[in-house]
């Protein structure tokens, strides 16, 4: 039996298959997920500080500050959220923007390419809305991310998920 004919992008290079693109996503969760750690140990810390300084000492018998107890924490623990929210956008479109690719495309030899000129360089613009498609609507709309990241199984003819539809993308192995 033939083997299958390789996808290939308008430029002659080969497509990304699912399996490398899952892949290269898990090494870019795993580095995000490593510093978004790293930063999880101060806010902790941070959290429990205020919130044992709200409660009053057995001699005072005064009721706790509800506003400290719980308006303070959960402040501190929306800026975390904005904070990983931000990492994320500097590590996939600014560092992308840098260097070319992420860690884990680096390590999977994929290069993200425009459809509609393989050619140009990619331009923040049209990184910040493929990363804005993948991670800001996967927040907002339900089950967004797993429907984007399967989109790519039956999306022909070039296995694009929704975020690189909405930015005018593709992924390419290289190598």
């Amino acid at each position: 039996m033939p083997a299958l004919p390789v996808p290939r992008a308008p430029n002659g290079m080969p497509l990304a298959s699912f399996g490398d693109r899952f892949l290269a996503l898990l090494i870019d969760a795993a580095v995000l997920t490593g510093v978004a750690l790293v930063l999880a140990i101060p806010t902790f810390i941070g959290m429990f500080l205020v919130i044992a300084a709200s409660v009053p000492t057995s001699e005072g018998g005064a009721e706790p500050d509800v506003s400290l107890l719980i308006g303070v924490p959960l402040l501190i623990e929306l800026g975390y959220f904005v904070l990983v929210l931000a990492l994320q956008y500097v590590y996939q479109v600014e560092m992308f923007g840098k260097t070319g690719v992420t860690w884990g495309k680096r390590a999977m030899k994929l290069h993200i390419i425009r459809l509609d000129d393989p050619n140009r360089p990619m331009d923040r613009g049209t990184l910040a809305k493929r990363w804005a498609t993948q991670n800001v609507v996967g927040l907002v709309v339900p089950f967004f991310s797993w429907l984007d990241g399967l989109w790519q199984l039956w999306d022909k003819p070039y296995q694009q998920c929704l975020h690189d539809k909405a930015a005018g993308t593709i992924v390419v192995k290289a190598g």
